[in-house]
């Protein structure tokens, strides 16, 4: 094969490629108009094929391209009107710090369960714990234990993005501190688009099928097709997973898969608010730097209030 005719085939291939790409975002008002307009077809979980195409939708192509137009339009607003993208940010920010406040408290109930499992098995000598009046929840303290890795999943996956905002995470510096703001700016917007919601996107895709493998049967799978979903459909049935490690442990294991798929999500839901403060911060130079941020911080004076009274 000559030259001439490789570079035609890759530019062949380059444009069917491009005019795809083009048909997707122009189909996205149509895909989104027919969800909207039809929530039976998906969210009607008595229909079986109902389950199979909410199954399918969660991570296509489809709804990639829903998500990644609908922060375009967002993005282009806000480059147009800074005010709309701030409270844009605000918004998203916000909802990252009232989950992971209300979460964090996940751990606090980590330890008081533990001190009670080992008052339970080293004084009270009791193998269960009973919880509750009436008619109360009671299983075996192994049950009780292997639950806390339940409140440190949580911990994780959903105050990841609150950590985020309150600046909390471990950075290696090499370069950052040492360039200019605008750079920084830069930096950080490049690492958004290029790490932070790729990532988020790949756990997502993976999760989800993940997730729905240990709920139904068959088994769904990121290969398959709607069509072959649809078949398989005509066989399903509910299979949640509830195998613990051990004979009484705990059986909610599949609690661990949907905190992944939240966890991805919210991820990703911050790389969009992180890039647009960024944005926001490089078009509107140092004195904008962490504008509207809530961070947490504790009362300067509040020593010297107790020491008075």
């Amino acid at each position: 094969m000559e030259e001439s005719d490789l570079d035609s085939s890759a530019f062949g291939v380059f444009l069917d490629s491009f005019l795809w790409l083009l048909g997707q975002f122009g189909l996205v008002f149509l895909h989104l108009a027919s969800a909207i307009s039809n929530p039976s077809l998906w969210l009607d979980w008595s229909d079986k094929q109902a389950i199979m195409r909410f199954v399918y939708y969660g991570a296509s192509f489809e709804l990639f391209f829903v998500v990644i137009t609908t922060v375009l339009i967002i993005f282009l607003i806000g480059i147009w009107n800074r005010v709309f993208l701030w409270s844009v940010v605000r918004g998203l920010e916000g909802f990252a710090n009232v989950t992971g406040r209300f979460f964090a408290w996940a751990g606090l109930l980590m330890v008081i369960q533990q001190i009670i499992i080992i008052f339970m098995q080293r004084i009270f000598a009791r193998p269960d714990i009973s919880v509750g009046f009436g008619i109360p929840l009671q299983f075996d303290i192994s049950w009780f234990a292997e639950e806390l890795k339940l409140y440190n999943a949580i911990v994780i996956s959903l105050c990841c993005t609150y950590t985020f905002v309150q600046g909390g995470h471990v950075r290696v510096d090499l370069i950052y501190s040492n360039v200019r703001f605008k750079t920084k700016k830069i930096i950080d917007m490049m690492g958004c688009l290029f790490f932070m919601a790729p990532m988020a996107i790949i756990i997502w895709l993976y999760g989800w099928f993940f997730l729905w493998r240990h709920l139904i049967v068959p088994k769904p799978s990121a290969s398959d097709t709607l069509d072959r979903l649809l078949t398989k459909s005509q066989a399903l049935r509910w299979n949640v997973e509830t195998i613990g490690f051990s004979p009484n442990g705990f059986n909610g294991y599949f609690l661990f898969k949907v905190l992944l798929c939240v966890f991805a999500a919210m991820m990703f839901i911050h790389a969009v608010a992180f890039f647009f403060r960024s944005f926001c911060e490089w078009r509107e130079g140092e004195k904008s730097e962490k504008k509207f941020l809530d961070e947490d911080s504790l009362d300067e004076d509040l020593p010297n209030q107790i020491g008075q009274h």
